[in-house]
């Protein structure tokens, strides 16, 4: 029972646990930590905070403990500031919740990865064999061992976050946060009890969660990403509904574990990226067992069995009207994310949102309508939804406001990665997108497919990976796309996009010399365009 109190309380179970003036610490290992830190003294002799130059409680409030809101939030603090960071985590409709530091360290891009990368090394098992390892062929993979070891490591950055803001000296409530009057927040915790805080600024960085269907069922019987990777059960036979980067990794890696996975779409893949590279992914992924149903919709979830996993039948429709049935252990719903905006108070201070959206416009210093409310993340209108832009988006938000700094966040050539079964790494624009702007007359696009070495011996994949760049033939032909799908795309993509930040053009590509025999080399050797139609498959590395 006392157990059940204090994950309420704090969304921690583990005992001992350790409260210093009402304020949850840690257990009994992070006290030993603080200690050695000399910052567990600091709290027990009660040092006082830092007293405003202004009439409000605090400089700056920062609703949302996500990276964006985090990073502003620290940097803020380096000036001087007093700084107070509200973040709470609503409970999914099965219940799952979780620690400081956003959707991308606890249900994103930290869990997200190191599944895939279990579902990688399957891969790689069944080829150390043709390279000499002899391997048992019934190695059997665990669930309960993968997820314990993820969240084991999340939950270490959910106290090293909590490390980081008491260095930092920023105070951190894990309450709701909403607007009562223009510049006055009220906070309730998991138990109910209220707070008020006044502030002279605030930014909002309350993210995005799972959308819901909206049918009968899907809130009772469907997971989304916010629940699967602390999923204590192996989820087995699975639907994945949706068409996002979010359904295709989460399938992708499910599928890579020996799941029976399907993908149901309702029309394209990755819509917002290069279709080329979505075609090519799907491609992938089912020659690799995935299977995809198109042009379909779930209408209907019914529970037919109990368990974990139990059995839902699931009814869809497609757009001509067609209904289907199948039975699955697990859906889980990838249809896109909405923005946590509406229920925070934003309408009391005033602050505009996209109706439709929830999302949130602002100027190019991230400024909303109401001048001393700031947005960054997610939450904004018509911006890459990225971690690495949240965070640069708010530590520069903070040295504007409180530095000498002039400097904006650049949401332009963000370099990203799709962690699919074969990676996609993107920078700058796709090639519809290239053709929208400049017209088809003035690009030029350099293609070719290309076989890692590594998988030349276990003979597979040939023709698959490929690389793609998109040149502006009125401007020196400068590179304004870059598209790789290939192991380790990230990596590739990475070093590519500061060149493309530099203005990287097609001649300085073929005056690069390639290091051999790496897949990044590609790029330095492309010479067939689209245009020209020439052969682009290879027959070796």
């Amino acid at each position: 029972m006392f157990e059940e109190v204090l994950c309420e309380h704090v969304m921690e179970t583990a005992l001992p646990s350790v409260f210093v003036k009402e304020k949850f610490i840690g257990e009994y290992d992070g006290i030993i930590k603080l200690s050695k830190e000399g910052l567990f003294q600091k709290l027990l002799e009660g040092k006082e905070e830092k007293t405003s130059d202004n009439a409000y409680d605090y400089d700056l409030i920062v609703i949302g403990g996500g990276s964006g809101g985090l990073a502003a939030s620290k940097e803020a603090t380096q000036y001087g500031k007093k700084v107070l960071v509200l973040d709470y985590v609503t409970p999914s409709p099965l219940g799952t919740q979780w620690g400081l530091g956003g959707t991308c360290v606890n249900v994103g891009c930290i869990p997200k990865k190191l599944m895939h990368q279990a579902a990688l090394l399957k891969q790689a098992l069944k080829d150390c064999q043709k390279f000499g390892w002899q391997v048992d062929s019934n190695i059997q993979h665990s669930w309960e061992t993968m997820t314990e070891s993820i969240q084991s490591y999340i939950g270490s950055l959910n106290w090293n976050y909590r490390v980081s803001l008491l260095e930092k000296e920023v105070k951190y409530e894990n309450g709701y946060g909403e607007f009562v009057e223009p510049h006055k927040i009220k906070t309730t915790n998991s138990r109910g009890k209220v707070k008020y805080f006044t502030a002279e600024k605030f930014i909002i960085a309350t993210g995005e969660r799972p959308r819901y269907l909206g049918i009968n069922g899907d809130k009772e019987y469907c997971i989304t990403s916010d629940d699967l990777f602390s999923l204590p059960y192996c989820p087995g036979k699975t639907l994945v509904v949706g068409a996002s980067y979010v359904a295709l990794e989460c399938a992708g890696f499910l599928a890579g574990l020996g799941l029976d996975v399907t993908v149901m779409v309702r029309s394209i893949l990755l819509r917002g990226f290069d279709q080329q590279m979505a075609t090519k992914i799907g491609d992938h992924m089912e020659e690799h067992g995935v299977k995809f149903i198109r042009q379909f919709v779930p209408t209907k979830i019914e529970q037919i069995e109990a368990g974990t996993p139990g059995k839902l039948l699931v009814t869809s429709q497609s757009t001509d009207g067609t209904e289907i049935t199948e039975e699955y252990n697990t859906v889980l719903l990838a249809i896109g994310r909405d923005a946590c905006t509406r229920r925070i108070g934003l309408e009391i201070p005033g602050v505009k949102i996209n109706e439709k959206t929830g999302k949130i416009p602002v100027n190019d210093e991230e400024q909303t309508n109401v001048p001393y409310i700031y947005a960054i993340g997610d939450v904004l209108e018509d911006k890459i939804e990225l971690t690495p832009v949240a965070i640069q988006a708010g530590r520069l938000l903070a040295r504007r406001l409180y530095g000498d700094s002039k400097l904006k966040c650049d949401y332009v050539n963000v370099p990203t990665t799709v962690f699919t079964p074969l990676e996609y790494g993107a920078c700058g624009l796709s090639e519809e997108n290239a053709i929208l702007k400049y017209g088809e007359e003035n690009i030029e696009v350099y293609h070719s497919y290309f076989w890692p070495l590594e998988w030349t011996v276990p003979a597979r994949d040939n023709n698959k990976c490929y690389a793609k760049i998109i040149c502006n033939l009125k401007d020196n032909e400068k590179v304004i796309g870059f598209h790789v799908l290939a192991p380790n795309a990230g990596e590739i993509t990475q070093g590519f996009a500061a060149a493309i930040k530099c203005g990287l053009t097609k001649d300085q590509l073929d005056y690069t010399i390639g290091i051999h025999p790496v897949c990044a080399e590609i790029f330095t050797t492309l010479t067939v365009t689209k245009r020209s139609g020439g052969n682009i498959l290879q027959s070796g590395c």
